[in-house]
């Protein structure tokens, strides 16, 4: 979120929760990225921020209550007040309950991979609409075949990234691994470990996709401990998800912090993945 928008953003919730009948004197800034996170005091709520413009409460509220009707290992809405997506001032504000962090804070591998399938298995039951993971691809080759949208992009590095997206995206479509319903981005940064155990945060990036696509967000590590999970396509999603995040801190207007630093880190990690034991040949020099 821009930094001219934070003040407003805070007081847009700080203002709602009080209304809501929740006791907020104070606002912390947990994280800040496209979304404004607050832990509001002393009535100890998270509360998620953005324009009313660009978010998907509305979905993420649904499908966070079916999921945890379900049992699901998710976040869940604040009890207190009623599911709803808030607005005021130009902004959408949703009200969640706040965990504790549990210590230690390093999540092993095993339990990060079975908290993950019991999601997939939950996810695996709901019929919602939502994008497949390759709408996510073709955006990310829009953006790359747009200049005037990546001018930083050296050509050599705008080609990588035009074919590692489009050979990859073949691949993992002619695998043929079973599409479900996916959290889209379950990175270590989506991922509560409380007292309750591991939770899963931020669904608007809900897509459908093989479970591969999900497991290639999580630390290597974790796909080992997946039962069923085809390690020849997890390789393959690791390195279009990594494509997919490298074209996007190539965007003149990510709001990232060092995103063109990452970027071009990024970029060393995608040649160094496909040259690692020849996995990558067949995707130099051809389209």
């Amino acid at each position: 979120m821009h930094t001219a928008e934070v003040p407003r953003a805070v007081a847009a919730a700080m203002s709602i929760a009080s209304s809501c009948g929740l006791t907020v004197d104070d606002a912390v800034v947990l994280q800040d990225s496209n979304r404004l996170t607050l832990r509001l005091l002393p009535c100890d709520v998270l509360a998620r921020v953005a324009p009313v413009a660009h978010q998907a409460a509305a979905f993420e509220i649904e499908l966070a209550q079916r999921l945890t009707e379900s049992g699901c290992p998710v976040a869940a809405l604040e009890p207190r007040v009623e599911p709803r997506v808030h607005e005021r001032d130009g902004f959408a504000v949703t009200l969640w309950t706040y965990y504790e962090p549990a210590t230690p804070h390093e999540v092993p591998p095993a339990d990060y991979a079975h908290a993950l399938e019991r999601l997939h298995a939950g996810m695996r039951g709901l019929d919602i609409p939502t994008p497949h993971f390759t709408d996510r691809v073709e955006r990310a080759q829009r953006l790359v075949a747009d200049r005037d949208r990546t001018p930083a992009l050296a050509d050599a590095d705008r080609e990588l990234l035009g074919v590692t997206l489009r050979r990859l995206r073949r691949v993992i479509g002619e695998h043929g691994g079973a599409d479900q319903l996916l959290h889209g981005e379950p990175h270590p940064g989506n991922v509560l470990a409380t007292k309750n155990g591991l939770l899963f945060i931020d669904l608007e990036t809900c897509c459908r996709g093989p479970v591969e696509f999900d497991l290639a967000h999580a630390p290597e590590e974790v796909g080992a401990h997946y039962p069923g999970a085809d390690q020849d396509l997890l390789r393959a999603c690791r390195i279009l998800v990594l494509a997919v995040v490298t074209t996007w801190r190539w965007d003149r207007d990510d709001q990232l912090p060092n995103g063109l630093r990452l970027g071009t880190e990024w970029l060393g990690r995608i040649r160094a993945a496909l040259d690692r034991d020849g996995e990558g040949d067949d995707l130099h020099g051809g389209t």
